[in-house]
C-alpha cells in the first residue's frame, strides 16, 4: 500500500504536518509513502528561458500565492507577527543580498580569473594537493586502542613477503594479503583523523564485501563506519557533501559497474567543486571501487577509463599489497578526490616484489609514478591492475622459450601519470605492449599508447600494441578466459605485431581481425 498525498508546497504548516505524519508511517514500517508537493517556478529555468509558454496573468496569480506573501498574511491575521516586522525582514534581506552582489563584483575582493596572465590558472585549481593528518583537530573516537584490535594483532603474525626464509611459498592462511595492505592504511587513518568516516554496502559487521574492513567494526563507533542503503547515488552524494563540509570520507562502490548509478555525483560533482570554488573548498574523498570477475555482464567490468577521462579526479589502480597500502596512505593524507580501483582477482595475493615485505609502519607512494616489477632489455610490457600477473607469466615464457628479456612495468596510477620511466624503458627495448582488464575500445591504454607514440616515436621499432578485454559484454565466469586478457593473447600480439617469435603458433586469430584491440573494423 502506498501512502500518497498531495499538499500545498507554499504552506509551511501543511508541509511540516505532512512530513511528520509520513515520517511516522516509515518509522512504524507501515509501507512506502509519496508526497506530491505542489509549488510553482515563478522565474524561468535559466537566463535563456523567456517563459513565453506562460501568460503574465498566470505568473502574477501565482506570485500572490508565494509562501513569503501568503504565509506572511497568515501570521499577521493570527496575531503572530505585524506587517511592519515582515517588511523589515524583507528590507534586511534585500540589503544583505545587495551587499553580497557588490562583494562578488568587486575586483579587489573577488578578483577575476586572468587567463592572459596565467593561461593555466584553471588547471592549477583542479587539485589542492594538500597533505593533512587531520581535517579537524581533536582526538578520534574509537572503541579500543589500535594495538588491541584482533586483526591488527593477527597481522603481526603474518608473512609480509610471499616466500618464507627458505624460499618456499607461504600458505594463504599465513600470508599478508592485498586486502591487509588496504586495511592497515585505513585503520591507521581512523586513529589519526577524527573527521574520517566510511560507509558503503555491507561495510560494517560483515567487514565489507571482500573482507577489507574486517576488524574495523570492533574498533569504531557506528557513526564512523556504517552500512549504507543500496543506493550508489546516495553513497557518493553524501560523501561529497561531507567532504565539502570539511570531513574526510571513504565511500565504497561494491562493483565498478555501479559507477553508472552515481554518474552525476562521480563525473559532475566530485571532480569540480574544488576548482569551482577557487580551491577554497577541499574535497578529501576517496571512492573505493572494486573491479570484479566471476559475476557476469553487470558485475565484472573495468570502467577505469571513464574516471580517467574526467578532469578533477585522481585515479589509482594498485596491483600489489605494498602498493595498495602506500597508495591508500597517500590518498587518505591528501585533500583531493581519489577514485581507488581494486581488483577482486587479487585481494588474497601476497607481496612478490618488495623483497623486504610490506612494512608495518606508515609510508606513502606518490601518485603518478609507475614501477618496474621486472627489469628487461628486449620488450616493455606496461600493465594496469591485475593484468600485471599474466604479464609476468608472459615474461617467463619469453625468457625460457625465446630468450627474450621483458621489462614489466606496473602503471599503479592513471591520473596523474609520469611517462618518464616508460619512455626510458622504450628507449632501451624499442617495443611495448600495454594490457589491462578494460575492454580495449576507448580504453585508457589507447590514450597511453598514443602518448608513448608521440613522445618516443624515434625510439620505437614497432608501434605500441594494446591488449585489453574483448569489446563484448562480460560473459559468465566459466568462459571468462575468452574475454579477459590471457598470457597467450599477449604472446600472440608480440609475435604478430612486434617481433616474430621463432616457432610460435598464434592461437588468437589476428588474420580475421576479430581479436583484442587490433580489430580495425570496430567489432
Amino acid at each position: 500500500m502506498m501512502h500518497a498525498e498531495r499538499i500545498d508546497g507554499y504552506n509551511p504548516l501543511a508541509v511540516i504536518d505532512a512530513f511528520k505524519r509520513k515520517k511516522q508511517i516509515i518509522k512504524d514500517k507501515k509501507g512506502p509513502v509519496l508526497l506530491d508537493t505542489l509549488t510553482y517556478r515563478i522565474s524561468g529555468h535559466s537566463p535563456s528561458d523567456a517563459s513565453s509558454y506562460r501568460s503574465k496573468e498566470e505568473v502574477e496569480a501565482w506570485q500572490q500565492e508565494d509562501s513569503i506573501l501568503a504565509f506572511g498574511k497568515t501570521l499577521v491575521l493570527a496575531g503572530l507577527a505585524k506587517q511592519d516586522q515582515l517588511d523589515e525582514t524583507v528590507r534586511e534581506t534585500k540589503e544583505l543580498l545587495g551587499q553580497m552582489l557588490k562583494l562578488s563584483i568587486n575586483d579587489e575582493i573577488s578578483p577575476r580569473i586572468n587567463m592572459k596572465q596565467d593561461p593555466d590558472c584553471i588547471g592549477k585549481m583542479m587539485f589542492s594537493d594538500g597533505s593533512i593528518d587531520q581535517m579537524e583537530p581533536g582526538t578520534p573516537e574509537v572503541l579500543m586502542p589500535i594495538g588491541e584490535n584482533p586483526r591488527v594483532k593477527s597481522l603481526k603474525n603474518k608473512e609480509r613477503f610471499y616466500k618464507d626464509k627458505e624460499g618456499k611459498p607461504v600458505s594463504k592462511a599465513k600470508l599478508y594479503q592485498f586486502r591487509d595492505g588496504l586495511f592497515e592504511a585505513v585503520i591507521d587513518r581512523f586513529y589519526k583523523d577524527p573527521s574520517l568516516a566510511a560507509w558503503g554496502e555491507e561495510n560494517r559487521d560483515w567487514g565489507g564485501a571482500f573482507a577489507v574492513y574486517r576488524g574495523l567494526t570492533e574498533a569504531l563507533p557506528y557513526q564512523r563506519l556504517f552500512n549504507s542503503p543500496i543506493s550508489e547515488g546516495a553513497i557518493v552524494g553524501t560523501a561529497i557533501g561531507y567532504g565539502m563540509c570539511g570531513g574526510r570520507v571513504i565511500a565504497e562502490i561494491m562493483y565498478c559497474d555501479f559507477l553508472g548509478r552515481c554518474g552525476d555525483e562521480v563525473f559532475n560533482q566530485l571532480p569540480k567543486w574544488q576548482a569551482m570554488s577557487g580551491n577554497i573548498i577541499k574535497m578529501p574523498v576517496v571512492i573505493r571501487v572494486s573491479v570484479g570477475s566471476k559475476y557476469g555482464a553487470q558485475h565484472s567490468q573495468d570502467w577505469s577509463s571513464l574516471t580517467a577521462h574526467i578532469p578533477g579526479l585522481k585515479v589509482v589502480f594498485p596491483a600489489t599489497p605494498y602498493d595498495a597500502k602506500g597508495l591508500m596512505n597517500k590518498a587518505l593524507q591528501g585533500t583531493d578526490p581519489v577514485i581507488f580501483f581494486e581488483s577482486q582477482r587479487i585481494y588474497d595475493i601476497g607481496e612478490m616484489f618488495h623483497t623486504g615485505g610490506v612494512p608495518e609502519g606508515y609510508y606513502e607512494i606518490p601518485f603518478g609514478e609507475p614501477d618496474i616489477k621486472r627489469a628487461g632489455d628486449d620488450i616493455t610490457i606496461l600493465t594496469i591492475g591485475a593484468t600485471l600477473y599474466p604479464a609476468l607469466k608472459v615474461a617467463d615464457i619469453l625468457k625460457e622459450k625465446y630468450g627474450l628479456s621483458a621489462e614489466v612495468i606496473d602503471a599503479r596510477s592513471l591520473v596523474p601519470f609520469n611517462y618518464e620511466l616508460v619512455l626510458q624503458s622504450v628507449k632501451k627495448t624499442g617495443r611495448i605492449v600495454l594490457t589491462s582488464d578494460a575492454s580495449s575500445r576507448g580504453s585508457f591504454l589507447k590514450e597511453m599508447a598514443q602518448t608513448i607514440t608521440e613522445l618516443a616515436f624515434d625510439d620505437l621499432d614497432a608501434p605500441p600494441v594494446v591488449v585489453g578485454s574483448r569489446n563484448w559484454i562480460t560473459p559468465a565466469y566459466e568462459i571468462e578466459e575468452y574475454f579477459f586478457p590471457q598470457p597467450d593473447w599477449i604472446l600472440d600480439a608480440i609475435n604478430e605485431r612486434i617481433v616474430p617469435l621463432k616457432g610460435h603458433q598464434n592461437k588468437t586469430d589476428f588474420s580475421t581481425k576479430k581479436s583484442i584491440s587490433l580489430n580495425k573494423k570496430g567489432v
